[in-house]
């Protein structure tokens, strides 16, 4: 290769990043912008539920006024985080602008009524329809587009979480298992980055985690090997089961989703009875722990994600209640996301499991926070990542062991059902290459109903 060729190609290369940059930096403000704002309301709505314990009894009516507010005004929006991928795929009609201010308001009066939620499925439809805007008045091509739809996905998980590393490599990793979009990483990095320092410059702060424990050295053979093998045989044990734990929220959803479809054939009657379901939850378990996002607790003594992180705090089921208010929530038409229950079941999960493992617990906490998001998104990368932004990176073995094992235990299922399979996870005839977690799952069904049928008597 001549000197000149090897020039020109430097010299396209600052070209395309600095493009790149210079059209990322102010959708990372934008999107940061609106999750600050987002972060703002969700806080002031939960707070207020709070101090007036009685909105509660409305959910099933603010189910029903979100319904008629994606039926009136949402059109394709209702499909969520869907239909960002598929845009990233296959573009068709694009990712409309209503869909940030939309989600916004809906997830606010989801949690503002009791609904368990979380918020990163809001903060991604930010930074999905804000970049889709962008988009159209920078006069984009089509695979420039789906560059900046990354982009957004990166700013908008970026900024809610205050996690910018994760949030780039989430963006690349959350569209196809197996395939990393890296010729998107730059503009991914910059939109998350600038996404993050936004909300932090308009004051709005993220709770903080900690790991309290520190490996004193005096383990099994300790004279011979680097690494505490008896813990690692735990974490892995522990990891199984965080991967299964995915898998029952992603498969339930599906579920109950189908289940409520199948009964009721008025649609508004759907969230109508989603939140009636709520309510008697509540009432069965008998205290309000597993509503709306479990990260700030109603009252001293409450079960949050924070307290998993210590001695005593989490019930040996506080993971499967949470399951279960979350599923229902989100299956029956309430809006927000599914990452913070998710954290909020791992690092409950997490508790039990050091309990029963005599291991310790806010280790365990910190690795199911990470773990069973892995596997319900399909994205042990980017956990690993967030692991070590969130926790520190004396502990990456430990959280790479957990999210890559979690993430073969979920199997191929999970929250998006969009996401493609670019290199399943097991060769097998209903995993082929380039389907849909949908597709995959509707190929399971029946291959696993020709299998039944083969063996009745």
């Amino acid at each position: 290769m001549s000197k000149n060729s090897i020039q020109s190609e430097q010299y396209s290369i600052f070209k395309h990043l600095l493009k790149w940059t210079l059209f990322t930096i102010p959708v990372g403000l934008v999107i940061g912008s609106m999750v600050a704002l987002f972060l703002w309301l969700l806080k002031s709505a939960i707070f207020f539920r709070f101090s007036h314990t009685y909105l509660l009894f409305f959910l099933p009516l603010a189910g029903v006024a979100i319904h008629f507010m994606y039926k009136l005004w949402g059109k394709s929006s209702e499909k969520g985080n869907n239909l960002i991928m598929e845009e990233i795929h296959e573009p068709g009609g694009g990712v409309p602008a209503r869909m940030g201010p939309l989600v916004l308001i809906t997830t606010v009066m989801t949690h503002l009524f009791g609904g368990s939620a979380g918020r990163e499925g809001t903060a991604v439809q930010i930074g999905g329809s804000v970049a889709q805007l962008f988009a159209s008045w920078f006069k984009m091509n089509e695979r420039d587009v789906k560059t900046l739809l990354l982009a957004g996905i990166a700013a908008g998980f970026g900024a809610v979480f205050g996690t910018p590393l994760t949030g780039a490599i989430f963006a690349i990793e959350v569209i196809a298992l197996g395939r990393l979009q890296y010729d998107a990483i730059i503009p991914c990095l910059v939109a998350s980055v600038v996404g993050d320092l936004t909300v932090e410059a308009w004051n709005v702060h993220h709770t903080l985690y900690h790991i309290n424990w520190v490996a004193n050295g005096e383990f099994f053979l300790s004279d011979y090997l680097h690494w505490d093998i008896l813990l690692i045989a735990k974490i892995a044990g522990a990891s199984v089961a965080f991967g299964l734990a995915s898998y029952l929220f992603a498969e339930l959803v599906h579920a109950i989703k189908n289940l409520f479809n199948g009964i009721f054939k008025i649609k508004w009657m759907i969230p109508f009875f989603g939140g009636i379901a709520i309510i008697l939850l509540y009432f069965l378990v008998g205290k309000p722990d597993y509503l709306s996002l479990g990260v700030d607790a109603e009252y001293p003594g409450a079960i949050t994600i924070s307290s998993a992180f210590s001695q005593g705090g989490a019930d040996a089921f506080s993971w499967l209640w949470k399951i279960i208010f979350t599923t229902v929530t989100l299956a029956t038409g309430f809006k927000g996301g599914e990452v913070t229950p998710l954290f909020y079941i791992g690092a409950t999960l997490g508790n039990s499991m050091a309990e029963l493992m005599n291991a310790p617990i806010s280790l365990f906490a910190a690795l199911g926070f990470i773990a069973v998001f892995a596997g319900a998104t399909n994205t042990p990368l980017a956990c690993t990542f967030m692991g070590v932004e969130l926790f520190g990176g004396e502990y990456v073995l430990f959280f790479a062991l957990a999210c890559f094992i979690a993430y073969f235990f979920s199997g191929h299922s999970g929250i998006y059902t969009s996401q493609r399979i670019a290199v399943p996870k097991i060769f097998d005839s209903y995993f082929s290459k380039d389907a849909s977690l949908k597709d995959a799952q509707a190929r399971r069904s029946s291959y696993l109903g020709k299998k039944l049928r083969k063996y009745r008597f």
